[in-house]
């Protein structure tokens, strides 16, 4: 089998076509957001400016509204296209960070029918490309094995790089790059990683929330990127385990009845021994008692 046929079996334009349809979903959820929520944070920076007063207030309220408030500039709160994209993308992930949220009537009432729709496509746009993962994983397994001489090992070997890069693409780089947009250490950036990726979605920790930091405007869409894929690969993750535990069942199936049969089998014949042993004892018996009656009978 070649690289063509591996890929061709995966279905490739029907992925894609979920996939744009996932992506137009979400991204029009991202418009919605911000129109309906974009001039309420410009409203509530302001109110925030004018009538708070203690300086602990103030601090927190700006920073809950996406406010800088270091020096005279200020900005235009979470609500930009890019961070209402992303928050679109939390909520058909389930990730839910907490840090913003709906304001308005209308958006809330709409967040509710944006989600009840696109959980469910989430889940079916990740499941499906997860088992397109694992079928290019299986395929690539099969085309090695068919190149050599130790299939078991290039099966290992062919599971273990996908493994490795998905902890180096979703775990690795993004820690890095975390770590000098956010100035976050190592051990906060792989944590927040894996509550992302996790959907715990604490929001302890959130990037492209700090007002004080000038994000690129790249940097919410590889963001987007990196939670849809990172997910996707955790699908494969979970399709694998799936695998390997039906696999593992059927062996421990496979073993327990190769090792049961013979204890049958041994039961069966040590029920037939039992029961011969009896009609033999019967028989024997009854034939004893009619010698002696007849005895008695005889010298009577």
């Amino acid at each position: 089998m070649g690289l063509v046929e591996i890929f061709a079996l995966a279905r490739v334009p029907s992925i894609l076509l979920l996939g744009a349809v996932y992506g137009a979903y979400v991204l029009t959820g991202g418009v919605v957001f911000w129109k309906l929520e974009g001039n309420l944070g410009r409203e509530d920076i302001s109110a925030i400016l004018s009538l708070y007063v203690f300086i602990f207030q103030v601090l927190q309220d700006a920073s809950k509204a996406g406010l800088s408030i270091k020096g005279n500039q200020t900005s235009d709160g979470f609500w930009k296209f890019t961070s209402s994209a992303v928050f679109a993308a939390t909520v058909v992930t389930t990730i839910g960070y907490g840090n913003i949220s709906p304001k308005t009537t209308v958006g809330q009432i709409f967040c509710v029918f944006f989600a009840l729709f696109g959980i469910p496509l989430n889940i079916v746009v990740l499941n499906r490309v997860g088992k397109y993962m694992l079928t290019i994983e299986r395929n690539i397994c099969d085309f090695l094995q068919g190149k050599t001489t130790h299939p078991r090992c290039s099966r290992f070997l062919v599971h273990l790089v996908s493994y490795l890069c998905g902890v180096v693409l979703f775990f690795v780089v993004p820690m890095v790059v975390f770590k000098g947009h956010e100035g976050w250490s190592y051990s906060q950036a792989i944590y927040y990683c894996f509550i992302t990726l996790s959907t715990i979605g604490f929001g302890d920790y959130v990037a492209d929330s700090n007002p004080e930091q000038a994000y690129p405007e790249w940097y919410s869409f590889i963001m987007a990127s990196w939670i849809f894929f990172g997910l996707a690969w955790l699908a494969l993750v979970i399709n694998h385990t799936i695998d390997i535990l039906e696999r593992l069942h059927g062996f421990l199936n496979g073993w327990w009845r190769r090792r049961s049969e013979p204890a049958d089998h041994s039961l069966i014949q040590n029920c037939q021994l039992y029961l011969f042993i009896l009609r033999i004892t019967s028989a024997s018996s009854r034939l004893s008692h009619n010698i002696s009656k007849a005895f008695h009978f005889k010298y009577k």
